[in-house]
């Protein structure tokens, strides 16, 4: 954890522990906090010398997207607010500062039938030699459950043995994003295919049994990197690489793990749209079920009807482009 560096460090420390304290996480925190300190190192600058054109000049060198440079003002204005909260200050600096107008966000969305392909794509790779075997049977169960599931990466790779409840198809995602746990109910499809695994894991692993649903080779927590290169080596074996573009004020993003969580939301909404039903009303569950943290971050999902739509929008957003 490196630590600031500016002649506030002591202060900032004490924000992210104040905060800690009282249940966030700091690890967001601290990398949004670590510009503002950098460029308060570089101008040798402390408390009594901050002033919202100062601050002006730093929200120019910052050459992040207008998202990330509103979380970094948000969190230095959340800093001061905690100076006044002890009586270090007597006013927020940054109170008026206004925020940058952020861009359009438009996640990848995968089809069915493309996470169908993807996931049939590593099921094939798994190489049948004892060594190789059951490490590369977990890199696929992994992204099974992202796509089944709707879950961050994060989750699967936290996963341990007693959070499978086998007798009553559930898992157990304890302590993920904004500290939530919760229970979500597993259809038939990925509990037969959980079981299978763990079949394979008991009769081949010879070593001491890891703590970890998904075990590393050597017992140890399964790291993303595996993850990702299983997947990016998928989305070219089926001709679904793409790259992040930027167009006028909207982010069409590159399809990553994460995009298997946003199809999950939208191929499923669209599910129950597509029997009569009203998505609408689905989405307190939905929200639920993938540990939303706020009712709206899972009525976003609402915009995107499903792949198709979400191709025909950058389609025409480039042809728009193409013919300023």
């Amino acid at each position: 954890m490196k630590p600031f560096k500016s002649r506030i460090a002591e202060q900032l420390e004490a924000y992210v522990a104040y905060r800690r304290d009282l249940g966030f996480t700091d690890k967001h925190l601290r990398s949004t906090l670590r510009p503002f300190d950098r460029f308060m190192a570089q101008a040798g600058l402390g408390l009594q010398q901050i002033n919202p054109l100062g601050f002006m000049d730093f929200k120019k060198s910052l050459k992040q997207e207008p998202r990330s440079i509103n979380a970094i003002i948000v969190a230095a204005r959340g800093f001061f607010d905690y100076l006044i909260r002890i009586r270090m200050l007597d006013d927020n600096p940054l109170k008026d500062f206004p925020l940058q107008r952020e861009t359009a966000f438009v996640p990848f969305i995968f089809s069915p039938s493309q996470t169908k392909r993807m996931l049939t794509t590593i099921h094939r790779k798994i190489r049948q030699n004892p060594t190789h075997f059951l490490n590369d049977l977990t890199v696929y169960t992994t992204i099974f459950l992202l796509a089944q599931c709707g879950m961050r990466l994060s989750e699967p790779l936290r996963l341990k043995n007693h959070h499978y409840r086998k007798d009553d198809g559930t898992l157990y995602i304890e302590k993920t994003k904004f500290r939530k746990d919760r229970l979500i109910a597993l259809s038939s499809h990925v509990i037969q295919h959980l079981n299978n695994y763990i079949s394979a894991k008991d009769a081949l692993r010879t070593e001491d049994p890891s703590q970890w649903l998904l075990p590393a080779p050597k017992g140890g927590q399964l790291r993303p990197d595996r993850i990702y290169a299983a997947f990016h080596q998928a989305l070219g074996d089926i001709g679904l690489k793409r790259k992040r573009r930027v167009i006028g004020n909207t982010v069409f993003a590159a399809p990553t793990p994460h995009s298997l969580r946003h199809s999950f939301a939208v191929n499923t909404l669209n599910c129950i749209r597509s029997r009569g039903q009203d998505p609408q009303a689905a989405l307190a569950i939905l929200s639920t079920y993938m540990g939303h943290r706020k009712y709206r971050y899972t009525a976003v999902y609402l915009k995107f009807t499903d792949a198709e739509q979400r191709q025909q929008l950058l389609d025409f957003s480039i042809k728009a482009l193409h013919d300023i």
